[in-house]
């Protein structure tokens, strides 16, 4: 049994609005955001795994969570790689729950989370990359695992990618914070052609120290990579070798990651 504790707090660590309970607990914040605001989960037990949304409008993230958790409410230039409906008004609902046993072995994509943030951050799968095209907020990496699949255009919601670029060593991981069982990979490229490019190669990394190259090709559909089941707790996308086509710009829109959590009584 976990205590939670979920709090608003203004950019001053003042208390805005808090709730506690044991397992779940559920907040309703009657006010407007403003910069500088976060949301803090606080538990009695680490390395658990939570059902946690930090707002309505994105719902709940499945992630496994290693301490307390601040999450800050995004503004300016970092708002437009989420939905315009995300953290506004004046009535948020927000809510944390302890996952059971069932859900935990739930064979699922390991690697969502619309929940996951450009830094770092107790609260997995996590994603990132050497590089994000211009640091700007729609070609963070963290796009690639926030379960939106829209990739016939490029740029603001919900055409969010992961950009490269141009670089020829860009790589991203996607880290799981625990020990998973996976043998399937599907990946979304971005397909605004003729403005993008896409890979006719890529390579993923495993943390055994294993890695496997596949073939893509010129789609926007999903694009499924097999291979033996194995135990990992991260994987990386590299090696990218692109079309040979005009455009400069290949880009992923999502990876999945299809597989099990190895769980421990």
């Amino acid at each position: 049994m976990a205590y939670l504790s979920l709090k608003v707090l203004d950019k001053k660590g003042n208390t805005i609005c808090v709730s506690s309970g044991e397992d779940f607990t559920d907040l309703v914040c009657t006010r407007a955001y403003e910069e500088g605001d976060r949301i803090v989960l606080e538990t009695s037990e680490k390395n658990i795994h939570i059902n946690l949304q930090v707002d309505d409008a994105m719902g709940p993230a499945f992630v496994y969570i290693t301490d307390n958790v601040s999450y800050e409410i995004p503004f300016g230039e970092k708002r437009i790689s989420y939905s315009p409906k995300v953290f506004t008004g004046n009535r948020h609902y927000l809510y944390a729950e302890t996952a059971d046993r069932e859900e935990i072995v739930r064979y699922r994509n390991l690697a969502l989370n619309p929940a996951d943030q450009h830094c770092d951050v107790p609260c997995y799968p996590h994603a990132t990359a050497n590089v994000e095209t211009r640091g700007e907020s729609v070609f963070a990496a963290k796009n690639a695992i926030d379960g939106v699949r829209a990739n016939l255009s490029h740029g603001e919601w919900p055409y969010q990618s992961w950009g490269i670029n141009r670089r020829e060593d860009a790589a991203m991981k996607v880290d799981f914070g625990r020990r998973i069982r996976t043998g399937k990979v599907v990946l979304y490229t971005r397909a605004d052609f003729p403005h993008d490019s896409w890979w006719e190669q890529v390579t993923l990394r495993f943390s055994d120290g294993s890695s496997r190259d596949f073939s893509l090709i010129r789609t926007n559909r999903a694009q499924i990579l097999t291979f033996p089941e194995k135990e990992i707790s991260w994987i990386e996308l590299g090696d990218l070798k692109k079309a040979g086509d005009p455009s400069p710009f290949p880009a992923l829109t999502q990876i999945e990651v299809y597989g099990t959590v190895i769980y421990k009584e």
